[in-house]
């Protein structure tokens, strides 16, 4: 593989999974230079994958400010909220369903609850049998995964919750798992505008 190219999907791999960990919060700037510096690369390879990610829409970039993750309006946010929700539905419906992926990962004690939701809605859209809405849900769920991190200060313990979603998809309940994944992301986009609110605050703090 060109040097370029391993560089650059190794910079994208690595970032990508720094979002999802909550090491950029909505709203900071990702800067190409201090990324090059800590990484030991030219600028080249660098600015592929933060490309790469902006064309993802997992960051933005904005003429004047550069590399940013993005801070979601009210109305931005209850967009990606049902959009994510419609996906995993057509993913719970899909007439080529495959056997839930992985239980044993899924059914795996871990307190990191925005980790065990990206991996649920991921494997929930895995078996749906379908390459393209699998590559969707990832984008959104990759575009959700910082926000998820940020409304834990909210206070509000998901656990229980995302039990019973993990429980009813490796039962395999499509009825049931459908309605609570309604039920669920309704919860969410009633929390709107307290996300919003508390992202814009912690933005504030960097400054």
């Amino acid at each position: 593989m060109d040097p370029v190219r391993s560089k650059t999907a190794l910079l994208y791999s690595t970032v990508r999974r720094a979002l999802q960990s909550g090491r950029y919060i909505p709203g900071e700037r990702i800067d190409p230079g201090s990324l090059a510096k800590e990484f030991h690369m030219s600028p080249t390879p660098v600015r592929c994958a933060l490309y790469r990610l902006a064309g993802e829409g997992v960051i933005a970039d904005h003429p004047r400010h550069g590399f940013q993750v993005p801070l979601p309006t009210e109305l931005g946010l209850r967009d990606q909220y049902a959009w994510m929700e419609q996906l995993l539905v057509l993913a719970c419906t899909s007439p080529v369903r495959k056997v839930p992926p992985y239980p044993s990962v899924l059914a795996a004690a871990d307190d990191d609850v925005p980790k065990r939701t990206w991996k649920l809605f991921d494997a929930i859209a895995r078996s749906s049998g379908q390459w393209s809405l699998h590559q969707t849900v990832r984008r959104n769920n990759d575009r959700l995964a910082p926000i998820r991190r940020a409304k834990r200060e909210l206070m509000i313990d998901d656990t229980e919750e995302l039990g019973r979603l993990q429980q009813l998809f490796l039962d395999r309940d499509t009825r049931h798992l459908e309605q609570a994944l309604r039920e669920y992301h309704a919860r969410r986009k009633q929390l709107v505008p307290q996300i919003v609110a508390l992202l814009a605050e912690r933005r504030d703090r960097l400054h």
